[in-house]
């Protein structure tokens, strides 16, 4: 494959890559699977997914006890030995099922471009939690300098879905880390976006407890976060404008997919809008420019 020819590839993911769309092993070409050792093969450290659901793996290794592996793993050479590029889950599976021997194929693959399949493959999954994919599309865009609309062709989802998940990624730690524990729902952390910057950092935590504890609901958040914008509490002295300054960052966050920040004093002030690359930014300067 040419050179040009593999990085369009790439915007389409493995399939395009590998020149094939290997759903099934009767389905790949005379020669190009092959079985090959489970202990022979290790899982890539860099592999963007760090967290597997038990019993969705339950689940898998039942069925490969059953029927075996019918998607071959992608595996590249790695000295002696064989690193995953994609099928993690199904080699862990098989490990647990007692195979010795799963089907492959391999590839010669370098860092840069297993890193970024892997971060492609995984981030078309439906049953990634959404911190999981958020980190997923952050490490695109650093990494690879990928922007927002470029992440959203690559994966095959619409901008504002990439700009809304990487909105997560600014919540407090705390909210993160149970977000992608599952203490708190995505419904939960997208209600608590607009809160975090309602409530000083000990109110936010307490609520963080509280939903815990109290199963508070998301609709629940929503009005509460209604009630503060109606009814500013008082030991915040939040004056008239501070809370239209509130929700115009909320207004411009949601629209341009990125954090907004307004500080005003008297007659004079700074607008904020984090980017998070070069080409990110020069895409935000033509869009201001516009």
């Amino acid at each position: 494959m040419k050179k040009k020819e593999k990085k369009e590839a790439l915007g389409k993911g493995l399939e395009a890559l590998f020149e094939e769309n290997i759903q099934d092993i009767s389905e790949a070409p005379a020669g190009q699977v092959r079985q090959t050792a489970i202990t022979e093969i290790e899982p890539n450290k860099e592999q963007p997914r760090r967290l597997f659901d038990n019993e969705k793996l339950e689940e898998l290794v039942s069925s490969i006890s059953e029927h075996g592996i019918l998607q071959p793993i992608i595996v590249r050479p790695i000295g002696d030995r064989y690193q995953i590029v994609s099928g993690e889950r199904r080699w862990r599976a098989a490990r647990r099922a007692g195979l010795s021997e799963v089907p492959v194929i391999i590839r010669e693959i370098d860092d840069k471009t297993c890193l970024e399949l892997s971060l492609i493959e995984n981030l078309q999954r439906e049953n990634l939690n959404v911190i999981e994919e958020a980190k997923g599309y952050q490490r695109l865009a650093k990494e690879f300098s990928m922007t927002q609309e470029i992440i959203a062709q690559r994966v095959g989802k619409s901008r504002p879905v990439i700009a809304n998940a990487l909105r997560l990624l600014s919540l407090p730690e705390k909210a993160i880390q149970m977000t992608e524990s599952g203490e708190l729902s995505a419904g939960h952390a997208r209600a608590l976006l607009p809160l975090a910057e309602k409530l000083s950092p000990e109110e936010f935590e307490k609520l963080l407890e509280d939903i815990k504890n109290k199963n508070i609901t998301v609709r629940e958040l929503e009005n509460l976060y209604k009630r503060l914008c109606e009814n500013p509490v008082k030991e915040k002295k939040e004056r008239p404008e501070e809370i239209y300054y509130a929700e115009i960052e909320g207004e411009i966050s949601e629209k341009w997919g990125r954090k907004v920040r307004i500080s005003a004093a008297k007659n004079k002030g700074k607008i904020e809008l984090e980017f998070y690359n070069k080409e990110d930014f020069e895409e935000l300067i033509r869009a201001l420019k516009k």
